[in-house]
């Protein structure tokens, strides 16, 4: 073997060892992750949906890499103030953003939000989703989808429907499907799906839309009348109920996630490990148990089929707050 070959191996060998020395630290950063105490975001009050489902999961991936994975609720202006605040950390996945639908909603409710849902973020997962229900007091005289648009439009302008607030997910079901019918009923707005429902109940607003963890168990009470879920299928804990498509041929969808997001330009490698370790947790039979008792349907999907959901719910929405012309300065 001759010296040029030799030293042609040699010039080979280097240069394939200098091009893995900048992927050195990023590999070993990667596999040192999480070696410092991980902030999780959730841009809502402690209590509600997404912080329930984010503290349950977060829990579970601190115990299985023995670092600690802290919430902290950072509140104010529709979510805007912490998702803008995870948009402008670094990019290291060391502060995780806990998504909910006003991450969806906001960009077009707002003039102006202090973040961008696609150039700022990259997915992680879904963890979980949830859905609306559409509710009726019991002294209404419609028991199912049919009816009820046959009496709004019977009585234009006469019913009114009660959400957790304007520019809420569960107004937007509520627009969805007064623009899906071409109905003339009347928005209700109050403080949260809890004051929204009571009303209802007590007969002061003959519908609402609320969440399916707030209206379940006044539902099962027989405190209002469900006519349908607003999701692709039934859920396990209202099986009796129809999805919207089975009740009136319209498929209308109003998903209520809990997801979880990193600041864009986050190691592919670190969002890797955040997955599988969220996949893992998702899977555990207790942390699904738990979940379905609260309402939710696990769901843990890859970090591409999150980013095109994320694509699709914005087109959606965005077209229904443009047709109620909501806007919120």
């Amino acid at each position: 073997m001759g010296a040029m070959t030799l030293l042609r191996r040699d010039v080979l060998r280097l240069a394939a060892g200098a091009a893995i020395i900048p992927w050195l630290p990023r590999l070993a950063s990667a596999q040192a992750y999480p070696a410092r105490p991980v902030r999780v975001i959730v841009p809502v009050a402690a209590g509600g949906q997404n912080d329930t489902a984010t503290r349950l999961v977060m829990q579970k991936v601190s115990e299985a890499v023995r670092q600690q994975f802290y919430v902290e609720n950072v509140v104010g202006a529709g979510g805007n103030i912490g998702m803008g605040q995870a948009a402008r950390a670094a990019a290291d996945g060391y502060t995780l953003l806990a998504a909910a639908g006003s991450f969806i909603i906001n960009p077009s409710l707002y003039a102006r939000v202090p973040y961008d849902p696609i150039s700022d973020f990259a997915p992680v997962s879904l963890m979980c989703s949830t859905t609306h229900v559409l509710v009726v007091h019991p002294s209404v005289a419609a028991r199912s989808i049919k009816e009820l648009v046959a009496l709004a439009k019977a009585s234009p302008g006469k019913l009114s429907y009660a959400s957790a607030g304007t520019g809420t997910p569960a107004h937007l079901a509520g627009e969805l499907f007064k623009t899906a019918f071409g109905l003339d009923i009347t928005h209700v707005p109050f403080t949260g799906g809890g004051p929204g429902i009571t009303s209802t109940i007590g007969g002061h607003t003959p519908m609402s839309f609320s969440a399916l963890a707030t209206a379940a168990p006044n539902v099962k009470a027989g405190g209002v009348r469900a006519l349908a879920v607003m999701s692709g299928k039934r859920s396990s804990v209202l099986p009796e109920v129809p999805t919207m498509a089975e009740a009136s041929g319209a498929d209308l969808q109003a998903d209520v996630i809990s997801g979880i997001l990193v600041r864009a330009g986050t190691p592919r490698e670190v969002i890797d490990r955040l997955h599988g370790e969220i996949v893992k947790v998702i899977g555990q039979p207790e942390v699904r148990d738990r979940l379905v008792t609260l309402g939710f349907e696990p769901v843990a999907n890859t970090p591409g089929e999150f980013a095109e959901w994320i694509k699709i719910e914005i087109a959606k929405w965005a077209n229904v707050i443009h047709e109620a012309n909501i806007r919120i300065q």
